[in-house]
């Protein structure tokens, strides 16, 4: 009897919470609200329950549906604030410091998650002088759900771009918020649904993907728990016993400063291991080094710039962690405690794990430390020693999925509570993850569009997108390359109405897949919102091809958005233009304006057929702009 009458309270205590008066995460104390359209305040509460909203003086109300559900419609505001709203039912929510602007959804995967505080050394005086009360952002977290779409968020919160909180703020939607802002002098508010090494096809919902059969039966497939769970329970035939790093396992480890080095070799930082020596190892290899500390130096805080190391590293000075990075994509910046570090010779000592390819330190990236005004160099001779090598693991069945790399899985968690709320338009910049298969990109990309603007029932609003920039290593000969390809995909994504695409191609890093600069992207893509969303009348995009006609021995190319006029932006001839007969074997061509066409030959094709573009992973010299600065995109005739 006792027992019955627990669960019988305990049952009564669920229902009353569950009947409780509740608004979702989005609609909460900070909130930018869409101006100039009309608005959607919905929650849940008991079934049945009067509720009253009082918002700008007016009220509003309804009764909650038989699952407890409710909404109100609300009418267009114009841009403004502070307003307060209450919602009143058995009891009361009010929601404050409620702004009236422009909301945009931005979205897509690591480069959008980017935050400024990833970039702080080259956004420090940003972020110092962050003071823009009205510019607001709801970070939503990473989630998933293979089952289906969820109606609200976990967490989360809206947060303005103010002082130190402005640090989680995605780098390109603040600098893309910040323009906009600036031209009109209205609140912008900025939904981030983001996630780093994610597919398109994780974004979309079920529905979005009819006509993908096979992503579609995926998505099917994975509803269904018990198949999800026997994929974790799979175990290797044969998996070899956990590696001992030797040092770590010793009397003295080898970050200690009284550790006597012996049997240690010279290597080269910045630099991979498997092109100093080292081969094939995957495994954990040391890093050490005495360096140098001027007294100017000594007992003040610094900081250490490690560049990028593949894949995992801790860094050791005098035998303290001061930090420690578990993936490969990140800048290392450690702070260094100011007792640390003291005049003459200090040991710094860099534990690095590779799991799979070359491992090592990124060229091409900063590596020193600095304190105040002074800067030691850390580049140069180290010396390394192997801590462990990790064996092949043979006969390994799948150990389970990345959920957020399935179809639909992040939509139904991260998109689908958002539909409801309503928004100015979209910003996307996403495609690294699909470049696998690139072809496919070109279909996708239009299917997104298509669904997300049935979703939120708001007609066709802008979508905006990033094109991939240049990335990986540079090739000197005319190539084939899948980045391309997909660049290709989301150029031809244009064709669908109201859209538009911020061409990137020069913003890139050969060796970071996470570019430095993403200042230059936000604002190319307010300039594109300007164009599209805003109605302005400006130049918001490079040069696109439009047309070729062959003429003899040479290809004349047609362009849209030559705004004042075709240019190469570092006044040398123009670059990165290949040409092919109807053999398709491309050779570099030579090319040159002539006023609003470029006209391209070479004398190795007598009869040519074809042209390219910075048709590569990463071009090295496209320097075909427009007067406005801004690049022409990569393009192919022979597709």
């Amino acid at each position: 009897m006792k027992h019955l009458l627990i669960i019988c309270l305990l049952c009564i205590l669920t229902n009353s919470t569950q009947a409780q008066l509740r608004l979702p995460r989005l609609i909460s104390n900070g909130m930018v609200l869409q101006r100039d359209t009309p608005l959607n305040i919905w929650g849940w509460a008991k079934a049945g329950e009067k509720i009253t909203v009082r918002f700008n003086r007016k009220t509003y109300k309804t009764v909650t549906d038989a699952t407890g559900k409710w909404q109100v419609k609300l009418p267009s505001t114009a841009a403004g604030g502070p307003y307060s709203m209450d919602i009143v039912g058995s009891t009361q929510l009010t929601v404050n410091d409620i702004l009236m602007g422009d909301v945009w959804f931005c979205s897509g995967q690591s480069n959008m998650v980017h935050q400024l505080n990833i970039h702080d050394v080259t956004y420090a005086n940003e972020i110092a002088k962050a003071n823009y009360p009205q510019i607001r952002q709801f970070w939503i977290p990473t989630l998933t759900n293979l089952q289906g779409p969820q109606s609200d968020l976990p967490n989360g919160q809206w947060k303005a771009a103010v002082g130190e909180d402005v640090r989680p703020f995605s780098a390109v939607a603040y600098f893309f918020a910040k323009k906009i802002h600036q031209q009109y002098g209205i609140p912008i508010g900025i939904i981030n649904a983001s996630v780093g090494g994610t597919p398109i096809e994780a974004w979309m919902s079920e529905e979005g993907l009819t006509d993908f059969v096979t992503l579609k039966a995926t998505a099917e497939k994975n509803k269904d728990t018990t198949y999800i769970n026997s994929l974790s329970r799979r175990q290797p035939t044969h998996r070899p016993a956990p590696p001992v790093d030797l040092g770590q396992t010793g009397a003295t480890k080898w970050y200690d400063p009284a550790y006597v080095p012996k049997g240690w070799r010279p290597i080269n930082i910045p630099g991979y291991w498997e092109d100093q020596g080292i081969k094939d190892l995957n495994g954990v290899v040391w890093y050490r080094r005495e360096i140098t500390i001027p007294a100017s130096m000594a007992g003040k805080p610094a900081r250490v710039f490690l560049g990028r190391i593949v894949d995992a590293d801790e860094l050791y000075i005098n035998g303290k962690s001061v930090g420690r990075t578990t993936y490969q994509y990140p800048q290392r910046r450690y702070a260094v405690p100011p007792d640390l570090l003291k005049a003459g010779k200090n040991v710094f000592v860099v534990r690095v794990t590779n799991m799979a390819g070359k491992g090592g330190f990124v060229p091409d990236k900063p590596y020193c430390v600095f304190a105040g005004a002074d800067t030691v160099d850390l580049k140069g001779t180290w010396q390394y020693k192997v801590g462990t090598v990790y064996r092949p693991v043979e006969g390994v069945f799948g150990g389970g999925i990345a959920a957020q790399n399935q179809p639909t899985a992040l939509y139904n968690a991260m998109v689908a509570p958002e539909i409801k709320f309503a928004i100015k338009g979209f910003c996307w910049y996403q495609g690294e993850s699909n470049a696998g298969q690139p072809e496919q990109y070109r279909t996708l990309l239009p299917a997104l569009i298509k669904n997300w603007r049935n979703q939120w029932q708001q007609g066709a609003l802008p979508f905006l997108f990033i094109q991939l920039p240049g990335f990986m290593d540079y090739n000197y000969l005319p190539s084939e390359s899948n980045w391309a390809i997909l660049r290709e995909g989301q150029l031809n994504a244009l064709s669908v109405p109201n859209t538009a695409m911020v061409v990137a191609i020069d913003l890139g890093e050969w060796n970071d897949i996470h570019p430095d600069n993403k200042q230059g992207v936000g604002e190319r893509l307010a300039l594109a919102a300007l164009k599209t969303a805003y109605h302005e009348n400006l130049v918001s995009s490079g040069p696109l091809y439009q047309s070729a006609q062959v003429d003899g021995n040479k290809i004349t190319i047609s362009f849209t958005h030559v705004g004042g006029g075709l240019i190469t932006h570092d006044g040398e001839e123009l670059g990165e233009f290949a040409i092919a007969g109807s053999d398709k074997k491309f050779v570099w061509a030579k090319a040159k304006i002539e006023g609003d066409k470029v006209v391209v030959w070479s004398d190795e094709v007598l009869s040519p057929k074809f042209v390219r573009y910075a048709w590569a992973d990463n071009p090295v010299n496209p320097n075909l702009y427009n007067k406005e600065g801004l690049p022409a995109s990569p393009f192919r005739t022979d597709n």
